[in-house]
């Protein structure tokens, strides 16, 4: 199974599980939020409540606007970055970008406590929601950043069923001094503030992959090559930024000509989502190791055929055939597409003149004194192609799953639920869950599903509640494993050693089961 780690979930997949509207009008501009604390060096927060929130309204099936695409918009608009805009600048941004609601508001702090207002603005109608407010400790401020998404979310989506709590626990492992260092590092100015920044985030919370990610591309950026590369291969393979990462790690080893481990990079993104771009780069490292990378630019190319460079590089490694008209042909396609490309023009008189190209040897650049073409690498990875492959992945993941049987659909979103707990996306596996209860309320395995989710999130009344669900439904090993944790979690020994006991009469080989049992009997508790 390929595991997109962007993708919808199943709100945003299934009508029955969610908005009715499917993939429709459902792209999110979040606004910074306005200081009228009355202290500027707590301006960081208003930055902080788009990176929160897009991560939150992402995570229900939304699509949001990132910060590069704002600070577009506002250049494109002669708007300076840190310009807060009128109601009437707002409309106009929000239809500069395309977007169906503009999150806009506000906080105030007195005697260390926050005081949030935000509002949804709704594009077509020019209707804004009424206040939705909350307000928590400073040192909680994840706390309201998350309560503040959940409202959002049922603003947007009054079907929205993801629990407060879910929501509430989304941002734990990261500790407070390291967002703000991060928000205030992707926010920097300079480059040198910049990665300062962004290593005293890592520095506080080692595993925080939007910091690892942001400290990469910034070392990245300033062709620190080795020091992005260790930065960015920390971020966890099955984490949701591990394509993003993936691609500029092997930009980063690329350009340290290390391209055996350039092309390990791209494959692995390539793998799970093959835009034209990822598979190009995969080509021309393997190109450059003196391997025929023709397949791969062919696919480039066939993805994306009106992209010049692709044809380039395509008619480059078929000239290393001498396949000196299939060549003629892509170099033809190129030059028709960008008129103006001297290099291709130089190379179309190559293959007229019917000279090949050597295979290039390893490490190899162009030679100074004769026209040697190199096939092109993309430097640039395009979130919005990313985000578009994903809908379309999605749409046909829906497409295919309406016609499945109510108790298959179920399992499906139980393996995807499963797949989203793997990867810490809590919110999105609950609602992976909740689709495969609706298919079928009857699956013990979805209520058990579920039972972990509410153990994540810290609620184990909840988790209680849904495992014994669960086990009235069939004896399973996932629910007595979330009924042992809490009890372990309780010091109730006698009781949490039954549970796991009954677990592993189920599955003698499960892994953490095994665990448990080793960790009960070092607190000197058999197990029956």
């Amino acid at each position: 199974m390929i595991v997109l780690f962007n993708v919808l979930p199943a709100s945003a997949q299934n009508p029955s599980a969610g908005d009715d509207r499917g993939t429709g009008g459902r792209l999110v501009l979040v606004l910074p939020f306005d200081n009228r604390s009355g202290q500027p060096n707590l301006a960081w927060i208003g930055d902080s409540f788009p990176d929160t929130l897009n991560q939150r309204l992402n995570s229900t099936g939304f699509l949001t606007i990132t910060r590069d695409d704002r600070q577009f918009a506002l250049d494109h608009l002669g708007l300076p970055v840190d310009f807060r805009p009128t109601r009437a600048t707002t409309i106009r941004i929000a239809q500069t970008l395309d977007a169906d609601y503009v999150v806009v508001g506000s906080y105030t702090i007195n005697s260390g406590r926050i005081t949030v207002q935000a509002q949804v603005l709704q594009v077509n109608q020019l209707r804004l929601s009424a206040p939705l407010a909350d307000s928590s400790d400073l040192a909680s401020l994840f706390n309201v950043e998350n309560s503040i998404a959940w409202k959002i979310a049922h603003q947007l989506d009054p079907k929205f069923s993801v629990a407060l709590q879910t929501f509430l626990s989304a941002s734990s492992g990261v500790k407070l001094n390291s967002f703000e260092n991060y928000i205030r590092g992707i926010s920097a100015n300079t480059s040198q503030e910049r990665i300062k920044r962004l290593q005293l985030a890592v520095q506080e919370t080692p595993t925080y992959s939007a910091a690892l990610l942001a400290l990469g591309k910034a070392q990245y950026a300033e062709r620190d090559y080795d020091h992005a590369a260790i930065t960015l291969s920390k971020v966890p393979s099955n984490d949701r930024l591990a394509l993003e990462a993936g691609f500029y790690l092997g930009l980063a080893r690329f350009n340290a000509a290390k391209y055996a481990e350039a092309e390990s990079a791209f494959a692995f993104v390539a793998s799970r989502l093959p835009l034209p771009e990822v598979v190009n780069n995969q080509g021309v490292a393997s190109s450059r190791q003196g391997h025929d990378a023709t397949p791969l630019f062919l696919r480039a190319s066939k993805a994306d055929p009106n992209d010049a460079d692709y044809h380039f590089n395509l008619a480059v490694s078929l000239l290393r055939r001498s396949d000196f008209n299939a060549a003629r042909q892509e170099v033809d396609a190129c030059l028709k597409l960008h008129p103006s490309d001297a290099e291709a023009a130089d190379l179309r008189s190559r293959i007229t003149a019917g000279r090949s190209l050597p295979p290039v040897a390893s490490g190899a650049t162009p030679a100074a004194s004769s026209f040697d073409p190199l096939e092109r690498i993309r430097r640039t990875y395009s979130e919005a192609s990313f985000r578009q492959a994903a809908f379309q992945l999605d749409q046909m993941r829906a497409l295919r799953m309406a016609n499945l049987p109510p108790t298959q659909q179920a399992t499906e979103y139980i393996q995807q639920g499963q797949d989203y707990l793997a990867q810490g996306l809590v919110p999105e596996a609950e609602q992976e869950f909740q689709a495969a209860i609706t298919a079928n309320p009857q699956s013990a395995a979805a209520h058990a599903g579920l039972a972990q989710v509410r153990e994540h999130s810290g609620n184990p009344t909840d988790a209680v509640a849904e495992a014994q669900t669960s086990l009235k439904l069939q004896s399973n090993a996932a629910a007595y494993l979330v009924l042992a944790r809490i009890e372990l979690g309780a010091n109730h020994l006698t009781e949490s050693a039954s549970n796991v006991s009954k677990a592993l009469q189920i599955e003698p080989n499960n892994s953490a089961a095994q665990g448990m049992r080793q960790a009960l009997q070092s607190r000197g508790q058999p197990i029956p």
